[in-house]
């Protein structure tokens, strides 16, 4: 007999490339404004800090999967995202010990209601709902970074439709990848199965039903998705 009231949520999870076994995923993590041309493009002050906010871990999306259109919003909104894979809990908040937590790496998309956004940014309100919605993080296979070294540089971009529309590099980061996982582990406990979104570059936009997009971290990896 079951100890519990009904089925446990199933565990989310992604593919490690090389590894039979899979990544558990526990929490996601995003970064904030960590871009200048992002923040620009945004209306913000490039002179603030990064912020953190969360994603539920059920929100994850695998490579190749259709979403469907999501409800309550009509700016449906796509942004390209290098992403760190932790592996165990660091042992205090030094880049030295967020080196040795990160244990992989991947390239997501942080799908956003930015209608719902702004208004609620604009009413003083958590934005969540622009961000934490049902399958509002796909995410590639991650890339162990005991067969790749955590990477400080490289382009990242997304394709509409075989059209570019975001192109950056990750050396245009405000905070590099170690520096935000040893800021996000001041505030949380971070632990293994934890993802962390480090922020887009320029040149967000709206995605359509029928829309193809793809992500992809130079050659390295990448993830597409369909939107229904």
């Amino acid at each position: 007999m079951s100890n519990y009231l009904f089925a446990p949520p199933e565990v989310h999870s992604l593919p490690v490339r090389g590894e039979a076994r899979r990544f558990p995923v526990r929490r996601i993590y995003c970064v904030g404004r960590n871009y200048t041309d992002h923040i620009v493009e945004m209306g913000g002050d490039v002179r603030e800090l990064p912020f953190f906010f969360q994603k539920p871990a059920d929100a994850l999306v695998p490579d190749g999967a259709t979403i469907p259109y999501p409800p309550f919003t009509e700016d449906f909104q796509y942004e390209v995202e290098l992403v760190l894979a932790i592996g165990s809990t660091p042992a205090d908040s030094s880049e030295t010990s967020a080196r040795a937590a990160v244990c992989a790496f991947g390239v997501g998309i942080d799908l956003t209601r930015r209608d719902v956004q702004i208004a609620a940014r604009k009413a003083g309100r958590p934005w969540e709902i622009g961000k934490s919605f049902d399958r509002s993080a796909p995410c590639s296979e991650l890339i162990a970074v005991t067969s790749t070294e955590l990477p400080d540089a490289g382009a990242i971009e997304l394709k509409v439709d075989g059209v570019t529309k975001q192109s950056g590099d990750i050396l245009q980061m405000i905070w590099k990848p170690l520096e935000i996982v040893a800021k996000l582990s001041e505030q949380y406990e971070l632990k293994a199965g934890d993802l962390i979104y480090t922020g887009t570059p320029a040149g967000v936009g709206a995605l359509a039903p029928g829309s193809k997009v793809t992500a992809a971290f130079g050659d390295l990896c990448q993830v597409s998705i369909s939107i229904a």
